[in-house]
């Protein structure tokens, strides 16, 4: 990065700014005219005598009026012509600093793709967002004024210091008399602002770095109790940060008082010193008016001066800080990300380790002089006790952290000299913290598959011309020009012909790593919108006309209460029964439907209103009668409560005033609570009798009318269950089963799943649900998935791509011992005739690898086969016997 702002403004705008200055100068010469035309307006048109008249302009005879019009049709042409320079020159700054502004957002970005893995440990998540977010921001205003607005308004402020130094070089003095005290001045007072606005910096910085470590240690803040400690550390922050602020702003606007004390001073010279020259008769009345109103177009430009003095130190603050943010050491050199070698070579040979060291902050080594040797078509274990470096080394071998010593060789290449294009492409790494990124898990599956845009996608008509602006303001601006829409991944490097061949591989490398199943699953929740793909939406409606024969089976009749709209479901809730479908979008909540007034509406015209106000009321005396002994954690608030525990002292003091007060004197606040609780009923779960068949043929009513009478606000909010219908609001499973389990049957899911599952292979529709199930969301982080599945996916991202050498960091340390052993098994089936090093927190798995290195304190300490290094008196058997 360029050390100081003005070198990388320089460097990357240069000949903006330079134009800039070029419109600027041009400019000046129309502000002048416009400052000296009142003044022949005043002298020669106003103030003149009929004798002066006609005056001939371009052979055209003017009276006075006439030439009086002429003169103001030139100052109001020259005012258009100035705001039109000056419209241009700000329009043209605020796209040059866009683009300034844009240019170091992605400058500063690829520089964090650059940086060493271990500087992470100690430059914060937080601190890194809010440098390129929000602390460049002003930087881009800053960019596009740093040569024009100084030009522009200096050149403005010298114009009329120019034009009242003619009219009257007294006058012009008296306009300039203190602005050598405010040039001394103000530059002393800022270097003071400047300082506390470093101090601002870092305090704002450390502030979101710890805002970063509570949302990051929350589940510690919870389990110890120490909000109190937090909020008290937050605090003091603030604290320090509103000291520094309030300083700030007291240096500021002291400055700001000089600058306003010292710009009304210069009008008493004016009217002193101006006054009496007219009344000597040495200066005439239009100057004298023609120098006022210059002066007060002059403090525009003065001020505007004096802002950009402080903008410039608060931006070459921010700028030097972000330099030194974003240049740690050992930092990856540009070309070895961004070169692309043609074609990109494979990794053979052998790879051959000397002298290796990494050291950790502090001196410590945690790789000290590791040498070794494998071919790279072997699989190699790597084991050693806690702490004995085994994981640093195989980020070392992944080229992940650069050696402080001694090289990696791989056949004819140094590992450190190569380019991520051959790293990132040839090798592959997974860790035992693997990080999803926010998508679908098909966008996490094939994330190692994507290194560069492969085939533009097809535009035409608008969006051509948007897809081409986009690329001329990406060059304008530094940016790379690549489409995300284009089609970025490598079929070729999976081994694949085209997109269905890596579905279809894809569902191999799933099974592999044991994550089939949890794809399926996913994809049950997952649906499908019939306009985009009908026929598969057809097969789904096809697999529920298929379960609902297979459930008249007598071994599955009771499991499942198909929908039926002129049928009460009595495993539903009131409320599902009432709408009798699936809510789409925040016009209606489901756990709020007993307040909308459309749905009171509804139960009043079928006389329920009052009747659920009644059910309402028993329900509270049941709920209270049965809970209020129980501790607020008890497990029966979750399977049969309506109230919760903290709602329960609510009802409790209800009903309370009903029995002092009358029920009939219950207020709406009462009334919403007591309706609310019908809703949540589910007859055939809770067994209380108060939804009885009369009450429920009125529901139907209701169920009825609440459908037919839609109001146009809420129309789209509901899709309605229909047997015979597709309902693209559902998941597939819903769309399948159609119905409700029935309460209280054993084990009525997992036959039920079953059935699906069996009626869905029958119908070969098991690899469309999997598709869907790859377009599930995986959440922030993978946060949606458990570690185990994290895990799995981020190995089967691995080995799709078909490294040459796959480095596994104790990728498998969640899975119990089973589960490992599969997945080892199953990796080397994947990666026959490929490098394997896997980094084994389990010894006795080393038996199936053709070598293993044994680490202790940095080392490598032995090197063989399973069988040389389980001996007597080799550290290997140690580990492996536990002892």
């Amino acid at each position: 990065m360029e050390p100081t702002i003005f070198k990388y403004i320089f460097r990357y705008s240069m000949r903006q700014q330079i134009y800039l200055l070029i419109v600027t100068a041009v400019s000046l010469p129309f502000l002048y005219y416009s400052l000296d035309l009142p003044k022949t307006i005043i002298n020669e048109a106003i103030d003149a005598v009929e004798k002066d008249f006609p005056k001939s302009i371009f052979g055209i005879e003017l009276l006075q009026i006439e030439y009086l019009l002429v003169l103001c049709a030139v100052f109001l042409t020259l005012v258009l012509i100035n705001g039109g320079f000056k419209y241009w020159i700000n329009v043209y700054k605020g796209q040059l600093g866009e683009r300034m502004l844009r240019r170091l957002r992605y400058l500063l970005y690829s520089r964090v793709l650059r940086f060493p893995l271990p500087h992470f440990r100690k430059a914060s998540q937080g601190g890194i967002i809010a440098m390129i977010t929000a602390e460049v921001e002003p930087l881009g205003g800053f960019i596009g004024d740093a040569v024009a607005l100084p030009a522009h308004q200096g050149g403005t402020l010298l114009t009329i210091l120019a034009f009242m130094f003619v009219q009257d070089p007294i006058l012009g003095t008296a306009a300039v008399i203190l602005y050598p005290l405010q040039m001394y001045l103000i530059p002393k007072m800022q270097k003071h602002v400047n300082d506390l606005a470093k101090q601002r910096v870092r305090a704002v910085r450390g502030l979101s770095e710890r805002i970063g470590e509570s949302v990051s240690g929350m589940q510690e803040i919870h389990a110890h109790d120490t909000s109190e400690l937090e909020l008290a550390d937050f605090s003091k922050r603030l604290g320090a940060i509103f000291t520094i602020r309030y300083d700030i702003y007291r240096r500021k606007f002291l400055i700001k008082f000089l600058n306003n004390f010292i710009a009304n001073v210069t009008p008493f010279f004016f009217y002193s010193i101006g006054g009496y020259l007219v009344i000597e008769d040495d200066l005439t009345f239009g100057s004298l008016v023609a120098v006022i109103a210059a002066y007060k177009d002059l403090a525009a430009p003065w001020k505007e001066l004096l802002r950009y003095y402080q903008q410039m130190e608060d931006s070459r603050i921010k700028y030097e800080q972000l330099v030194e943010q974003f240049q740690p050491m050992g930092m990856l050199e540009e070309d070895l990300q961004r070169v692309e070698p043609e074609p990109a070579p494979s990794l053979a040979g052998a790879v051959v380790a000397t002298n290796l060291t990494l050291e950790e902050e502090g001196g410590i080594k945690v790789v000290d002089g590791a040498t070794f040797k494998f071919e790279v078509g072997e699989s190699v274990a790597v084991v050693g006790p806690n702490g004995s470096g085994k994981a640093a080394l195989a980020q070392l071998i992944a080229r992940l952290v650069m050696p402080d010593g001694g090289s990696i060789r791989v056949g004819d290449h140094n590992l450190a000299g190569l380019p991520e294009a051959v790293t990132g492409r040839r090798m592959a790494y997974v860790g035992q913290n693997a990080y999803l990124f926010s998508g679908s898990v098909r966008d996490n599956l094939f994330y190692g598959l994507k290194h560069r845009p492969l085939k533009e996608p097809g535009y035409d008509g608008e969006a051509q011309g948007k897809r081409s602006l986009f690329v001329k303001e990406a060059d304008a601006s530094g940016n790379t020009a690549s489409d995300i829409e284009a089609d970025w991944v490598d079929f070729q490097a999976a081994d694949v012909s085209g997109p269905s061949e890596l579905v279809k591989r894809a569902f191999q490398v799933l099974d592999s790593v044991g994550l089939k199943k949890d794809i399926y699953e996913l994809g049950l929740q997952g649906c499908v919108d019939p306009t985009e793909a009908p026929d598969l939406a057809g097969r789904i409606f096809e697999a529920r006309m298929a379960l609902r024969q297979r459930l008249k089976e007598p071994d599955f009749a009771k499991l499942v209460e198909p929908f039926d709209r002129e049928r009460y479901n009595s495993n539903m809730s009131v409320a599902e029964n009432l709408l009798f479908g699936t809510l789409i979008g925040s016009g209606l909540d489901i756990e709020r439907l007993g307040e909308h007034p459309y749905v009171l509406s509804t139960l009043d015209r079928v006389g329920l209103y009052e009747d659920f106000l009644g059910i309402g009321f028993k329900l509270a005396e049941v709920m209270v009668e049965l809970f209020q002994d129980l501790p607020p954690d008890h497990e029966y608030f979750e399977r049969f409560s309506f109230i919760s525990a903290e709602e329960l002292p609510d009802y409790q003091h209800f009903l309370l005033r009903a029995e002092a007060e009358g029920s009939k004197q219950i207020e709406k606040a009462d009334r919403d609570m007591l309706i609310s609780l019908p809703f949540k009923m589910i007859p055939a779960r809770h067994r209380l009798g108060v939804i009885d068949e009369a009450v429920q043929k009125r529901i139907l009513e209701a169920r009825r009318l609440f459908a037919q009478d839609l109001p146009d606000d809420l129309k789209g909010s509901v899709a309605f269950f229909d047997q015979d219908e597709y309902n693209a609001q559902a998941s597939i499973q819903d769309n399948i089963l159609f119905g409700k389990l029935v309460y209280g049957r054993h084990q009525s899911w997992p036959r039920v799943g079953r059935l699906i599952e069996d009626v869905i292979r029958s119908l070969g529709l098991y690899e469309a649900v999997l598709e869907v199930g790859l377009d599930s969301q995986v959440g922030i982080g993978g946060g949606r998935l458990s570690v185990a599945q994290r895990q799995r996916l981020a190995i089967a991202r691995c080995l799709i791509k078909r490294p040459d050498i796959l480095i596994v960091n104790a990728a498998a340390a969640a899975l119990d011992p089973a589960s490992q052993a599969e997945i080892v098994d199953n990796v080397f089936k994947e990666s026959e005739g490929r490098g394997l090093v896997w980094i084994l927190n389990r010894p006795e798995l080393a038996e199936r690898f053709d070598g293993a290195l044994v680490m202790d304190g940095g080392k490598v300490v032995e090197h063989g086969r399973f069988e040389d290094l389980n001996r007597p008196g080799k550290l290997f058997h140690s580990l492996l016997n536990g002892s």
